[in-house]
């Protein structure tokens, strides 16, 4: 009987999580499974991945193969680096000791890795956030000051208004009455007449 290691989807629709399970290479991808080894959940960042890795590499030395996906998420956790070494140790080339601390040293490695990545994530979060505090306080200066300015611009306004008034009053009081441009009646021009003949009259 063949058998795979590889991911059985679990999860609802646009969120899925999976089981990574030795299966039957002829069984449903979803149907039953020989033995569930950990779970992989890639909603999250990074990606949250438990592994029961002594039982995997026994697996993986009973000639159980991995799919691709599953062979990556092996590789990630460290799995196949310590079928490696337990092979080393079976041909004499290495002690357990030597393999342990070996694969001690990689798993520290791999943790401090993932830790800078996550302080990564964390950082970039917190100044994507400060930015977004930044522009929204902007954005509300921006509104509380609008309001003020059209104020200091009506009183600019309203100051002008009153200014040429006061000139326009100041420039009147100031201007000669103008002469009357109504016209004279006929019977003013006639006595002015009469009067004149009989000036000249008299005199002669």
């Amino acid at each position: 009987m063949a058998v795979k290691i590889r991911l059985q989807r679990h999860g609802k629709k646009g969120k899925p999580f999976y089981w990574i399970v030795a299966a039957d290479a002829r069984a449903k991808r979803d149907g039953k499974y020989l033995e569930k080894l950990g779970i992989y959940d890639p909603n999250k960042n990074p990606a949250i991945i438990e592994l029961n890795l002594d039982g995997t590499v026994k697996w993986l030395q009973n000639g159980a193969q991995p799919t691709d996906t599953a062979r990556a998420i092996l590789s990630y956790k460290g799995v196949l680096l310590k079928n490696h070494l337990a092979g080393g140790v079976k041909k004499g080339a290495l002690t357990e000791e030597e393999a342990e601390k070996k694969f001690q040293a990689w798993l520290d490695e791999k943790a401090a890795k993932v830790n800078a990545k996550v302080d990564d994530l964390a950082k970039n979060k917190a100044d994507t956030k400060a930015k977004a505090l930044e522009a929204e306080k902007a954005v509300n200066e921006a509104r509380t000051a609008a309001p003020v300015e059209e104020e200091v611009v009506e009183e600019a306004k309203s100051e002008m208004d009153v200014v040429e008034e006061a000139t326009t009053e100041t420039v009147s009081e100031e201007l000669p009455a103008e002469a009357s441009t109504e016209p004279v009646s006929e019977d003013i021009k006639t006595e002015e007449t009469v009067k004149e003949v009989k000036a000249s009259n008299e005199e002669e």
